[in-house]
């Protein structure tokens, strides 16, 4: 054993530890003794001769060092985790692609057709990974990437898959109350959540209804995912690409509060499938794409 490295077990046990906020709760996810991870810790702390842990009574807190450790560790296991995976899912003639994606279109446009890949696909792996900023693809590990733009990143080859098509304004039912619909001005009355990247949104929204824009008041969230589970919580009316909320307009968490047609965004705008130059004809990240495009069709 490397002699700087400690056991990958007392490692597991502190990340555990120091997520949950618990030795017991760590105890019972590994699936081990309270008292065995208590061990593992203290043989962790004394090899590294530092607290990773203030002990309250029966709580426990990470020190600011055991904070900045437990941040290092957590990444670390993450990555050897990964390379696992990676490993187990090599087989003949099959191929792993790493796909960079906003983790929204992700969870909701995604991952439910990831049954039909696999059938359509059977010998790809495909790991995704949330990113929501542009980056370049020929300086990291990824293979393509899936993002909203208006183009072609610089050094990549691809192609628009999918138009994002109209939003709509949407709440939780119990935010209505008994009322079915809303006025407008009703509508400016309630607190109007809003995309940190779309701060126009609202204002472009009702505009396009043809009234003053009100006081645009309400909070503002990075994803649209935690928009929607804001506005499905009761805390406001949200405006999201229909194709983002399918599921929870189906299943009725949340409802289009008023009779304005819904918006389309700016046609220049797409969600792009980008990947490096120069792929052979029949490479599986050409395959991954064809796919994506006949299932944005369909």
């Amino acid at each position: 054993m490397r002699k700087g490295i400690p056991s990958l077990t007392a490692l597991q046990m502190f990340e555990a530890a120091a997520r949950l906020g618990s030795f017991t709760r760590a105890a019972d996810e590994l699936a081990v003794t309270e008292s065995a991870v208590c061990r593992q810790i203290a043989g962790l702390e004394a090899r590294l001769g530092i607290a990773l842990f203030h002990r309250i009574r029966k709580r426990i807190a990470l020190t600011p060092a055991g904070g900045i450790y437990a941040d290092e560790v957590r990444q670390r296991l993450e990555q050897i985790e990964q390379v696992t995976l990676d490993v187990m899912a090599q087989r003949p003639l099959g191929r792993s692609i790493e796909l960079a994606i906003g983790p929204t279109f992700a969870s909701h446009w995604l991952v439910p057709r990831l049954p039909d890949m696999a059938r359509a696909l059977p010998d790809l792996t495909l790991n995704l990974s949330s990113r929501t900023e542009p980056f370049e693809l020929a300086e990291t590990a990824f293979d393509a990437a899936i993002y909203y733009g208006e183009g072609i990143w610089p050094g990549t080859e691809g192609e628009p898959i999918l138009q994002e098509g109209p939003s709509v304004p949407v709440c939780s039912p119990a935010l209505l109350g008994r009322r079915k619909r809303l006025d407008l001005e009703q509508l400016g009355e309630l607190p109007l959540l809003h995309l940190t990247t779309r701060l126009r949104a609202w204002s472009d929204w009702f505009t396009a209804a043809g009234v003053a824009p009100p006081t645009l008041r309400g909070p503002r969230y990075d994803l649209y995912t935690m928009l929607a589970q804001a506005a499905a919580a009761g805390l406001g009316v949200a405006l999201i690409p229909r194709i983002l909320i399918a599921a929870e307009l189906e299943h009725g968490r949340l409802v289009v509060p008023v009779r304005m047609p819904a918006v389309a965004p700016d046609n220049r705008k797409a969600y792009y499938f980008v990947h490096r130059r120069g792929l052979e004809p029949g490479d599986k990240v050409l395959q991954l794409r064809d796919w994506l495009r006949a299932s944005a069709a369909g």
